[in-house]
């Protein structure tokens, strides 16, 4: 077996089988262009070519490194750019001369930077903290301590503050928690912990995302609380991100706890709709994807608020208009995207539905389901009509009955007076979208 294809059959061990399914797999060593210094792979399209660059070029480049004990340049490419092979080689060449000299990091993502980061109420306190520890490195804030849901932003900012930094010419050390992880028990293994030290102490800035899972990894928290120690009483920049507070974090050694609470805890929550619509916005501009506001609104009401998940199904739409060579309309985004939409809970009630929407709109429930028609409960009415009959199982007749109804001819006129106002004003649509996705998520919080 040659040396590429037993780093493909050691890093299948190390991540998830998830990842491995999904893209590690369809990548190829090209060993006739590779030696110890360039290794190259190939990918079979660009999205995918980027994404394993993105998120493992370190470890393949470590796997190399135990092979060969010499760490190379790792190259990713689509496999329709094969027949350029040798003018690619050629451009490495050059730019790598070019970039010996440029500071060093580790897969930083260059658009992650705080000019690309869009900011809401939910996050804006995260963003200026970010902002005054790229300053100031190592002088306030120190440990940086960011956490919040998966998907919102976390990733970015610090990978910000890192790209803001090595534009200052500083050493930047970004890892995942399991990334750090797996290097320590590699060189454990190679009995080369010198090596694993000077990589990790020797830095301006050391950026450890998802530290949650270091809980009950006892050497490795050992070995992590000495690097924290050295890096501290040098003045040097510790940052990290977790789903959690410390204090929420099990089986994590309080010394370990303490040291996070030194500097600053800051959270990111979930965006609020003009946030997503932003995002949403942004990511269309610079990946240069035409989708028109009533689909952008759709997205941002109904694909939760995970922003990678959004982003995902952007880039997914995208593509099947292209290859499929449809024009992008709401009914095409909604066929193509519907498997990632957030889904009808059988366990979802009525009441449920009217409870919430009491609260949101600061009406009595016994209004709702009351003959009044004042304006404030007529439209908490017909949203409760529209979203149960959208989210629950339950059919017009059990609908009418719930809301004291004639019959379910009486709930029919109202789906119709709901679709009218939907169809001419933009922010009652966008509000009721907005309340459908809470509601769902908040069933799903229940269920989970």
């Amino acid at each position: 077996m040659n040396v590429g294809n037993n780093v493909l059959k050691k890093i299948k061990e190390e991540i998830s089988s998830k990842d491995w399914d999904r893209y590690m797999k369809y990548l190829i060593y090209s060993e006739e262009e590779s030696n110890v210094n360039v290794v190259k792979f190939y990918a079979p399209n660009i999205l995918l070519a980027k994404w394993i660059k993105t998120k493992y070029k370190f470890q393949l480049e470590h796997l190399f490194e135990l092979e060969n004990k010499i760490k190379p340049h790792i190259s990713i490419y689509p496999i329709q750019d094969k027949s350029l092979t040798q003018d690619s080689v050629k451009r490495y060449n050059k730019q790598n001369k070019e970039e010996k000299n440029r500071p060093k990091s580790t897969i930083l993502n260059p658009s992650f930077t705080f000019e690309s980061f869009i900011v809401g109420s939910s996050n804006h306190f995260a963003y200026t903290t970010a902002k005054s520890v790229a300053q100031k490195p190592g002088e306030i804030y120190n440990p940086l301590f960011i956490y919040g849901g998966a998907g919102l932003g976390k990733t970015h900012l610090i990978q910000a503050i890192g790209n803001y930094q090595i534009e200052l010419g500083k050493r930047v050390i970004y890892t995942t928690f399991e990334q750090f992880m797996n290097k320590f028990t590699s060189h454990i293994r190679a009995k080369t912990m010198d090596r694993f030290r000077e990589h990790f102490r020797e830095c301006d800035l050391l950026i450890i995302d998802d530290i949650q899972f270091l809980a009950g990894k006892d050497s490795t928290q050992e070995e992590f609380f000495h690097t924290f120690n050295e890096l501290h009483q040098a003045k040097k920049q510790i940052i990290i991100t977790s789903d959690r507070q410390p204090n929420k974090i099990k089986n994590l050694a309080e010394r370990i706890r303490t040291r996070f609470e030194w500097g600053l805890m800051v959270d990111i929550k979930p965006p609020e709709l003009d946030t997503k619509i932003s995002i949403i916005k942004k990511k269309c501009e610079i990946d240069g994807i035409d989708l028109n506001q009533d689909i952008i609104n759709f997205l941002a009401s109904n694909m939760g608020n995970n922003i990678r998940e959004i982003e995902g199904a952007i880039i997914k739409l995208n593509a099947y208009s292209g290859l499929m060579k449809q024009e992008m309309t709401l009914d095409f985004a909604h066929n193509v995207i519907k498997d990632q939409l957030v889904e009808k809970q059988k366990n979802i009630l009525i009441e449920e539905i009217v409870q919430f929407i009491s609260k949101e709109l600061n009406v009595k429930m016994s209004d709702i389901t009351s003959k009044s028609r004042k304006r404030i409960v007529v439209k908490a009415r017909r949203i409760s009509i529209h979203i149960s009959r959208d989210l629950t199982t339950s059919s017009m007749p059990q609908i009418a009955m719930f809301f004291g109804m004639k019959d379910h001819t009486a709930v029919s006129h109202t789906l119709k007076k709901v679709k009218e106002l939907i169809d001419k004003d933009e922010s009652f649509k966008i509000s009721i979208e907005e309340i459908r996705n809470k509601i769902n998520k908040e069933a799903e919080r229940k269920n989970s």
